[in-house]
């Protein structure tokens, strides 16, 4: 009965060993190296995402901090992302839209938008 175990656990540690040393011999082939490429630059992309997420998360955070900070001591309320829109005295049909310090145009053909000053 010993014998028989041993043959198992033979057996078992073969097709384990084999199959570790298959794993290791597909990394080292073109495929396997573009595979562990694609990884690490997709883990990258992944890390670089998230930086990104934190940083605009921080600038609103302290954007929303100045504000505060502006109307507290001056008592002006400072803009913050309303849209205001407002029609030219100059042409009836022409719309400006002001939000977040930018400026678009919106006109009668099409009501394409497109930047002030084109």
């Amino acid at each position: 009965m010993s014998r028989l175990f041993w043959l198992g656990a033979g057996v078992a540690a073969g097709v384990a060993l084999s199959r570790k040393v298959n794993r290791t011999a597909r990394k080292a082939t073109p495929a396997g190296v573009a595979d562990q490429l694609g990884d690490a630059v997709r883990e990258l992309a992944e890390a670089v995402g998230s930086f990104g997420a934190d940083v605009r998360a921080g600038m609103t955070e302290r954007e929303r901090e100045l504000h505060e900070d502006v109307a507290e001591r001056t008592g002006i309320v400072t803009g913050g992302r309303e849209q205001r829109t407002i029609t030219l005295p100059d042409n009836g049909n022409r719309q400006v839209t002001r939000m977040a310090g930018t400026l678009e145009e919106t006109g009668s053909q099409g009501r394409r938008a497109r930047r002030a000053g084109r």
